[in-house]
């Protein structure tokens, strides 16, 4: 009994996880030159550097798995490197070196444990080798003679490792068979390196040398290779600068920096740069030279010039291009060795005058008392660079005050050899012009309430004070910047004005005294607390709950967060109307229990108010069982019975079946009434994921179907959902499957056409371009596209082949010459920037001819259209889709349903319909008569 027991629960749970757990393989495809398994198990696919790299996740489950790629580098210690791509098909165009490691594809669908696979890319790249040319001349026993010995370093990245060879003239070079010649390798080297020394330099060594790589031909990459004159005239660069190492000139200036190249042979070449960040836009490069117009702050750097010939080492040059830039301030600090706050005669006061310049050490301040200028003596004492200041900052001490020292003082900083102004600021010393400020926050003002999204002004004045300092606001609480995203705002009158004020921007603000443009005293301070009022954050906002009739169901509306925190009111209601209760508790969490019955199931609402508003908590009451989900993918559903006739596998599972009622069984009908039946379900009940099938039967070629499908309970019947069965023969096509029915892409063309549905969609794609769905509505359904985001530019095409149709009938109806083909599709052309999509007849013969047959341009509206026309080709042929890329990125173009059928065009019976409360899993759109 105990083994019995347990195996029968093992092969329960066997059955339901048979329904639920599904399959994940990665499917390589592209431009790859090699795939194999190395001794772990793990695929290894190997690329050329600059093809096309696509990789598939192939996943099957139910619900439809979400899929995840990700990537990581060689070692499981790296971080990933890549943003997660959500979708089957993983395609990277012109790949990367630096795109080479491991790609893990992972499927969820929240069911089991989620599928992942991996594998790893190898891409392959052979870099041109660069080649430099080193000497050294160093005395050997004495001044007896000299040993000149050169070296020719040889350096290449590539993968796999490249093998080296050397060559004088068109010879090789083998170090056995000359004595003059050294061949090594260096250790400590980037990339791979290989160095041919020449001994004692003879005459015959000056030459041409070859370093020529390879990897040996692997995936199709040819051999690289680099050629160096040596002479005797051979020599590094060296270069010199028409400038100083620093040079200052003010905004709007032009500003010329010429590298001059005075030796080095072969010519060198002058490269600029601005460390750490790229020239300016405005800079103009003409050989040695770097033009620098109309020059700004951000301009302003460390310029180099660096000069290579490929001998010896580069030669480098740095500039230091300092931009003017000024703001004058000033400070009035009283006797602080008197810890003063104020001025009294007989104490000692300062007056400092700082301009906030580039460069500090150029500027010029000159002093005056009432117009004249001031000189030191005992009583007045003039400071160039005050130690106890910033520096660049100028200051006059008045020692033991008299009334004589009562004026008006003047400084004025000015900047030789600048165009910039000089700068002025004039300071009225007397016992009535100077006082300490005094701040004030007007009454009501210390705590300011707004609504989210108002406007609102905090308020702190300096009631008292001369001269009258700015306002400086900050935020209270440590770490939080001001909305304007710095630490600190000026005022100038003391208002801090915000707009749309948000519940993040609540908290206190503090004000305090600038400590410039007034007295250098302790900063006076103040704060001013914003209260930002929003209505009742409730969860949940929406639930759909469903229950077993005559059960207890209990609705809470969580109130997370409120301002102001007291609540004003509580109120429920049962499909708008209000429900007659004993008054709310407004302190505790609004709750409603009830008994359900059939009389009162409906929409249920919980409004709770504060004064900034109300918010409501929804809930969807209902005894009936959720929907029924059909199986996205079942298997060779469409089975060819004798007569006309053929049957359909539906399959389905259950959602949350045991949410409410026993599910006893389904009805089962279609718009045509050809079926009205229930499905009983002989006790079973369905359980989480595992599939329910039933084959219909008794269906007529060539129409289509609707079928509703709807779970019974006891008590109540679910919504129906609604699925298409479409009777479809070989040569339709969908793009369902992944081999898409034969359709190849073209080789010869800039791009590819891409396969996706509504679930695999880029979720970073562009929005106002594309198809949502496939043609019939269904988010399972594929389609093919072409994407045309960066980095595809105007004009590019992509090209997707039919299979190759053989005519074997010589002739057409009637006795015609030629059999016609109805050629059918639908299209989707939505977007501002769309291109042209053009259906072209690919006659195969002594040579292809491609002939354009059908032809669309420009924005077509935001629905799925349909086309078809008559083809009569003259041998075995193909049909081409050809998109074609417009002027930017808004411009995708998608196919569904292709049809190549044999005869003429004809209309077709539609069966198909959406229903109020169903989805719609297939349609099959209205047959328009004439052509589009």
């Amino acid at each position: 009994r105990y083994v019995t027991k347990h195996l029968m629960w093992f092969l329960s749970l066997c059955v339901f996880l048979c329904g639920r757990v599904y399959v994940s393989m990665i499917v390589h495809s592209g431009e790859a030159c090699n795939v194999k398994d190395d001794n772990i198990s793990e695929r290894i696919y190997t690329i050329k550097e600059g093809d096309t790299l696509v990789l598939q996740c192939i996943v099957k489950g139910h619900p439809r798995p979400q899929v995840r790629w990700t990537k990581t580098a060689g070692s499981a210690s790296d971080k990933f490197q890549e943003k997660p791509i959500f979708n089957e098909t993983l395609r990277i165009e012109s790949i990367k070196r630096i795109k080479g490691g491991r790609y893990y594809c992972k499927a969820d669908n929240g069911v089991g444990v989620a599928a992942i696979k991996s594998i790893r890319v190898d891409v392959q790249y052979l870099d041109v080798p660069v080649l430099t040319v080193h000497q050294t001349i160093s005395d050997v026993r004495g001044s007896y003679y000299q040993e000149k010995t050169v070296f020719l370093r040889c350096t290449v990245n590539s993968n796999p490792p490249a093998r080296f060879i050397w060559k004088r003239g068109n010879v090789l070079i083998e170090q056995s068979k000359d004595n003059g010649v050294d061949i090594y390798e260096p250790l400590y080297t980037q990339g791979e390196t290989k160095v041919l020394k020449l001994k004692n330099l003879r005459p015959r060594d000056f030459a041409d040398y070859t370093c020529q790589v390879s990897v040996r031909n692997v995936c199709n990459i040819e051999d690289k290779s680099i050629t160096f004159r040596l002479t005797n005239a051979t020599s590094p660069p060296i270069i010199r600068l028409s400038v100083n190492d620093t040079v200052v000139v003010d905004p709007g200036q032009d500003v010329l920096l010429n590298c001059e190249v005075t030796a080095g042979f072969p010519p060198p070449t002058v490269v600029w740069s601005l460390y750490p960040r790229s020239l300016p836009l405005s800079a103009q490069v003409r050989g040695p030279t770097l033009i620098l117009r109309a020059v700004t702050l951000d301009d302003a750097g460390t310029y180099n010039c660096t000069a290579v010939n490929n001998v010896g080492n580069p030669a480098r040059k740095i500039v230091n291009l300092v931009v003017r830039s000024n703001n004058l301030t000033f400070q009035i600090t009283p006797d602080s060795n008197k810890d003063s706050e104020t001025i009294q005669m007989g104490r000692d006061l300062k007056l400092s005058c700082h301009v906030d310049a580039t460069p500090q050490d150029k500027v010029n301040y000159t002093w005056y008392k009432n117009g004249a200028p001031v000189f030191n003596s005992e009583s007045l004492i003039l400071l160039r660079s005050d130690p106890d200041m910033a520096p660049g900052t100028s200051s006059l001490e008045i020692v033991d005050m008299k009334f004589r020292d009562l004026a008006t003082y003047s400084c004025v900083a000015n900047f030789p050899g600048s165009r910039v102004p000089e700068l002025r600021v004039d300071v009225n010393i007397s016992q009535n012009s100077v006082s300490p400020p005094l701040l004030s926050v007007p009454p009501g003002g210390q705590v300011v309430s707004v609504r989210e999204g108002g406007n609102v002004e905090l308020v702190c004045l300096v009631v008292d004070g001369k001269p009258r300092p700015p306002i400086l606001w900050s935020r209270a609480e440590k770490d939080l910047l001001m909305p304007s995203g710095t630490a600190v705002m000026e005022t100038a009158d003391g208002r801090l004005r915000l707009k749309n004020v948000s519940r993040d921007m609540m908290g206190a603000y503090r004000c305090q005294t600038a400590p410039y443009n007034g007295l250098n005293i302790k900063r006076r301070e103040l704060q001013v607390q914003l209260n930002v009022q929003f209505p009742p954050i409730l969860d949940p906002v929406f639930q759909d709950a469903r229950s077993r009739n005559s059960q207890m169901v209990t609705l809470r509306c969580n109130i997370l967060r409120s301002n102001p925190p007291r609540l004003t009111d509580i109120r429920w209601f049962r499909n708008g109307d209000a429900i007659r209760m004993p008054m709310a508790d407004l302190k505790e969490m609004p709750e409603l229990k009830f008994k359900l019955e059939p009389t009162n199931n409906g929409s249920y609402e919980c409004r709770v108010s504060n004064n900034a508003g109300t918010s409501t908590c929804t809930f969807n009451v209902s005894a009936q069982p959720y929907n029924a989900e059909f199986y996205f993918d079942t298997p060779n559903p469409v089975r060819i019975l004798k007569g006309n006739n053929y049957s359909y596998n539906l399959q389905w599972t259950q959602k949350d079946p045991e949410a409410t009622d026993r599910i006893i069984g389904y009805w089962i009908n279609n718009k045509q009434n050809v079926l009205w039946k229930q499905i009983d379900l002989k006790g079973k009940e369905p359980e989480p994921g595992v599939l329910i099938s039933h084959t219909i039967s008794d269906l007529k070629i060539p129409l289509s179907y609707e079928v509703r499908l709807s779970p019974i309970t006891t008590y109540s019947t679910g919504d129906f959902v609604s699925r298409i069965i479409q009777y479809s023969e070989h040569h339709v096509c969908g793009f369902e499957n992944e081999r898409i029915c034969g359709f190849s892409q073209d080789r010869s063309d800039i791009f590819d056409w891409t396969r996706q549905n509504h679930l695999t969609r880029n979720p970073k794609r562009s929005a106002n371009t594309g198809p949502d769905t496939d043609r019939s509505g269904s988010k399972e359904g594929y389609y093919m596209y072409i994407e045309t985001s960066f980095p595809r530019l105007q004009g590019d095409k992509a090209r997707l082949l039919s299979p190759l149709f053989n005519v074997s009938s010589v002739r057409g109806p009637k006795g015609s010459g030629r059999v016609p083909y109805c050629v059918s599709f639908y299209y989707h052309m939505k977007g501002k920037h769309i291109g042209t999509l053009n259906v072209l007849l690919r006659v195969r013969s002594i040579a292809s001819v491609d002939s354009v047959v059908w032809m669309k341009s420009g924005h077509q509206g935001p629905e799925w259209r349909k086309a078809f026309f008559d083809i009569s080709p003259s041998g075995p042929f193909q049909i081409v889709f050809e998109g074609i890329r417009g002027p930017s990125f808004e411009g995708d173009i998608a196919i569904d349903d292709v049809s190549i059928t044999m005869g003429k065009c004809k209309q077709e019976n539609t069966v198909a319909s959406a229903g109020k409360t169903g989805k719609i899993d297939k349609i099959t759109l209205t047959r328009r008569s004439g052509h589009e």
